[in-house]
């Protein structure tokens, strides 16, 4: 199983990384965590235009799910196209709502492109792998990840604040792909985002193999938020995501 960080950018697209999409693969299919904005044209620097087998969207905030629009004008309208419907996993709104975005009446909407379905807290199975998606703490319906594959996993948080589930779901996760979007200080805004501090604790209580910060916002200092997270004293690597950036997470031994 690998992990391929397309964006890792907080909010909005920064200078050097578009918003929220990680491409994970194994057995040659291709299945991305959210489609932030700008996600897309940077996307194309590792994977086929058409190459994407599954998408799961954790939540319908623009910076994780916008670039779905202009993927089905990629899928739609292509001299090669149409495409297959991709199948998509995003909470229930999803199809009304990325319509709204792209300018579509409700019916056919995006389902000409993509197959929508309501996501849940529980366990699928898509392409090689198994999914668990777990509510988060965010002010939206929004879900954490964990993706299983030849006896490894790696966990997304998605967006959330503190929440005992994040904990559960990535209890002993071999990669740990957390969001740390503030820089620690006092009366942080609760329920919404995590810091590099809280991020590193959930990594600790949960006892993760590696910690990957990201959701990095552009106004943030990110070295900050990094030596906020070390600080805490979690005993694996602890790495600031970065555009391009891959992880080989192998097959467990026998």
């Amino acid at each position: 199983m690998k992990l391929t960080i397309i964006g890792c950018s907080g909010s909005f697209p920064g200078p050097d990384s578009p918003a929220s999409c990680y491409v994970v693969e194994a057995e040659g299919f291709r299945m991305l965590l959210d489609f932030g904005n700008g996600s897309l044209g940077t996307l194309q620097r590792h994977i086929g235009l058409y190459d994407v087998d599954a998408i799961c969207l954790s939540h319908l905030h623009g910076d994780h799910c916008l670039d779905l629009c202009a993927y089905h004008v990629v899928r739609t309208y292509s001299p090669q196209g149409p495409f297959p419907r991709v199948p998509v996993y995003a909470p229930a709104d999803a199809p009304g709502r990325l319509a709204a975005a792209y300018g579509m009446p409700d019916e056919p909407g995006l389902e000409t492109a993509f197959n929508f379905i309501a996501l849940s807290p529980g366990t699928v199975d898509i392409g090689p792998f198994e999914v668990t998606s777990a509510l988060m703490n965010h002010p939206v319906e929004a879900y954490g990840f964990r993706v299983a594959h030849g006896g490894r996993s790696m966990t997304y948080s998605g967006d959330t604040g503190e929440t005992p589930e994040l904990i559960r779901l990535a209890k002993d996760t071999d990669l740990f792909l957390c969001e740390a979007s503030f820089q620690d200080q006092p009366n942080l805004p609760p329920d919404i985002h995590l810091s590099g501090r809280q991020a590193a604790e959930a990594a600790v209580r949960a006892g993760a193999g590696s910690l990957v910060l990201t959701h990095l916002v552009p106004w943030f200092d990110s070295s900050r938020i990094y030596e906020d997270a070390i600080r805490v004293g979690f005993d694996g690597p602890v790495t600031l995501a970065r555009t391009g950036a891959a992880y080989d997470l192998g097959a467990a031994p026998a």
